[in-house]
């Protein structure tokens, strides 16, 4: 047995039928098509979500919601990452020093939330500040900074 002997499972590779080559191929004629139609004609699409006549899903489920345009996303950032990159000797947190450790994308605003412990004295500056996060900063001798 060598890499010369390797075949695939019989019946598993089929070859391709060629349509619209001649009455011998048994494939010639209409191609598969049928007799007339927009399904027959060249460029034919159904749109999107059409069921065969049947009433469009999109049509069937109800509107829901809506969109605030005037929402503000942030990415939020936990007390506990913080901690970490304390202990890797960082002590001024901006938001280009999150995107330098890969917390964050560029371009992102910043909350800092309270879930995890702050032990170290930290310089933090961030868009947004959850009440509690910004009292655990200050209670470990730190600063907030809104930009």
């Amino acid at each position: 047995m060598d890499l010369s002997n390797l075949k695939p499972a019989k019946g598993s590779v089929k070859n391709k039928t060629r349509k619209g080559r001649g009455q011998g191929s048994g494939k010639g004629g209409t191609s598969t098509r049928g007799h007339k139609g927009a399904q027959a004609r060249s460029g034919a699409k159904r749109k999107i979500g059409f069921q065969g006549g049947q009433m469009p899903l999109q049509r069937i489920v109800p509107k829901f919601g809506f969109t605030n345009f005037n929402r503000v996303e942030y990415c939020p950032v936990n007390l506990s990452t913080l901690q970490k990159l304390a202990e890797n000797g960082i002590a001024v947190i901006t938001p280009e020093v999150l995107v330098e450790n890969g917390v964050i994308h560029s371009k992102e605003l910043v909350k800092i939330l309270a879930k995890g412990e702050l032990t170290a004295k930290l310089e933090v500056k961030a868009n947004a500040f959850s009440a509690k996060a910004q009292q655990a900063i200050e209670a470990a001798g730190g600063t907030c900074e809104k930009i």
